[in-house]
């Protein structure tokens, strides 16, 4: 019990000094209007990364905790090492130099083993709540946002304090606001989404050679975008800066969503392969299958249900739907060697969390129409 008080406290202590430095550089109230424009780019990261995570949710809790991670642990350690690599630039290359060594060298090699530390915590520690690609990018993603939340307060912070809102001629928060908030939110997901593939690659693959090298490849593609783009930031023109954005960083990123969506489809075939198993068992209804094997009809489900018999109804069927995915999800881990020597507990909870929600739908929600 006392760790996991001790860790929020951790958290707590890392976000409250890093706002006291912030407000500290660059005053009350430019943190506050950093604090807003922040909120804006990190709300809609957080918003896909939902969306990608909606055939087997991950726990609230979890991803509350990678965001908190990210916006505090990982955000602190770089700040100290980064600092500390500015200044040892600068007493060995020369004043001035340390800016460019922290970012190009210390920034991707450090704020991506920072933020990817949590991902892989969830890979050792926390086994079962990672299934795959889909969940190590969503943790990958959680974790990043919250690093760039924190980023984009002192930014836009300072942004304000040196400039105010800006006009055509000014580069104030406004102009900070379209190219971190508008152009490149993403950024920091796309990196750290890199460790998050690796990891969820290693987690599904019966190759030891692999579970290795994947985690350590996604870093290493993490820490390359990463320097690429802090590198085009620093030291190129803003022509430069605009073909790394155009050529290297937006195809990436929908290179990423592609993959992302192809495996989201492949999570859906999962689920229906599993379901006739599930019928002929007795646990899941016949006429359920069309309505377990589309996200638009489990939620058209839910909506339905929560208007005839109320929100709590609805949360039994969404708890309902998770247990028939969580189960489809073991059935296939078990299939390809990977389940674990824990697997039959796990199916014994699944199921008996299966018979329990689906007793408690409502019989009007459960009936075909």
């Amino acid at each position: 019990m006392l760790l996991p008080v001790a860790g929020l406290v951790a958290l707590a202590g890392c976000g409250l000094a890093l706002l006291a430095l912030s407000t500290a550089r660059v005053g009350l109230v430019a943190e506050f209007v950093g604090i807003v424009a922040a909120l804006v780019p990190v709300g809609s990261i957080v918003a896909a990364l939902l969306w990608i995570d909606r055939w087997e949710p991950e726990p609230a809790r979890l991803l509350w905790l990678a965001l908190g991670w990210g916006a505090s642990v990982a955000a602190i350690t770089a700040l100290l090492i980064n600092n500390t690599a500015e200044a040892a630039g600068d007493a060995l290359l020369g004043h001035g130099k340390g800016d460019t060594v922290s970012a190009i060298v210390s920034a991707p090699l450090f704020e991506e083993a920072a933020k990817g530390a949590f991902v892989l915590g969830i890979m050792l520690w926390l086994r079962n709540e990672l299934d795959g690609v889909i969940d190590g990018v969503v943790y990958a993603g959680f974790v990043a946002a919250g690093f760039a939340f924190t980023e984009n307060i002192y930014y836009f912070g300072r942004a304000f304090a040196e400039h105010g809102f800006g006009d055509t001629s000014t580069s104030g928060v406004v102009t900070a606001f379209i190219l971190r908030g508008v152009l490149a939110p993403f950024c920091h997901p796309l990196f750290t989404a890199m460790i998050g593939i690796g990891v969820g690659i290693s987690v599904r693959t019966p190759s030891r050679t692999v579970r290795v090298l994947a985690p350590v490849g996604g870093y290493l593609a993490a820490v390359t975008l990463h320097a690429m783009w802090n590198a085009a930031a620093t030291l190129g023109t803003a022509q430069t800066f605009l073909n790394i954005y155009f050529l290297v960083m937006v195809p990436i990123f929908i290179a990423g969503v592609l993959f992302v969506s192809w495996h989201r489809r492949r999570e859906q075939k999962i689920v229906a392969t599993a379901l006739p198993e599930m019928v002929r068992r007795g646990w899941v209804d016949p006429v359920d299958v069309r309505r377990l094997t589309s996200l638009t009809a489990r939620r058209t489900w839910r909506a339905r249900t929560a208007r005839r018999a109320g929100k709590d109804a609805a949360r039994n069927l969404g708890g309902y739907q998770a247990a028939v995915t969580e189960l489809a999800f073991l059935w296939h881990s078990r299939r390809l060697g990977l389940a674990g020597t824990d697997a039959a507990d796990r199916e014994t909870g699944l199921v008996a969390a299966l018979h329990a929600t689906r007793a408690g739908l409502p019989k009007r929600a459960d009936q075909p129409r």
